[in-house]
């Protein structure tokens, strides 16, 4: 079985997390691609969030890549026994609202803004893996909106937005452990 997975990018950009990431769901079976939301592929340091979140919600946005990741999708398909894919936080957002696509499965890791996407009602298995806080929104009154999905199945871990990159002050080591499993053995790779 060949199997294709997409990452979409936090606000930084396809930095180094992000092509860990990558690393880690690459098998002989497994090829993983990281899709920049920049066209220019820029890197932000982590430094630099307000600026990059300027950019991202000025530059980008939440609607504007949906029909470049359809199309990259959707060709996918033609080619791979399984297309899955992976969002972090903004990423996580757009793989909410692609997860309508015929896809195998979808996680969306930290996707604060799904709350502002509530109409889209997930096609296959999704995965959202949520913090204990977020400063912005009441987690748990946004987990709770996800038990009418029946494809939707949410797991919450200890620390804030950003608690899986090593490099993001936010890092809490037992939630990536937990959440890299859970991601692994929701798409079963081996």
């Amino acid at each position: 079985m060949k199997r294709k997975i997409f990452i979409l990018h936090e606000i930084y950009g396809v930095n180094y997390f992000i092509k860990m990431q990558a690393e880690a769901y690459s098998n002989a079976n497994t090829t993983v691609e990281c899709i920049s939301l920049y066209s220019d592929n820029r890197i932000y340091p982590y430094e630099q969030e307000q600026e990059a979140y300027e950019y991202f919600i000025n530059e980008v946005g939440f609607d504007a890549p949906l029909e470049k990741i359809t199309k990259i999708i959707l060709e996918a398909r033609t080619h791979y026994d399984e297309v899955l894919l992976i969002g972090f936080s903004v990423g996580a957002t757009l793989a909410w609202r692609l997860s309508t696509l015929p896809l195998q499965g979808v996680v969306c890791v930290y996707g604060s803004r799904i709350r502002q996407y509530l109409d889209v009602i997930p096609s296959c298995p999704t995965l959202v893996i949520l913090p204990s806080h977020e400063k912005s929104f009441n987690v748990h009154e946004l987990k709770e909106t996800f038990n009418p999905f029946p494809s939707v199945h949410t797991r919450q871990y200890l620390g804030q937005h950003g608690f899986m990159d090593f490099n993001n002050p936010n890092y809490h080591y037992g939630s990536y452990l937990q959440s890299q499993t859970e991601i692994s053995q929701f798409f079963d790779i081996k």
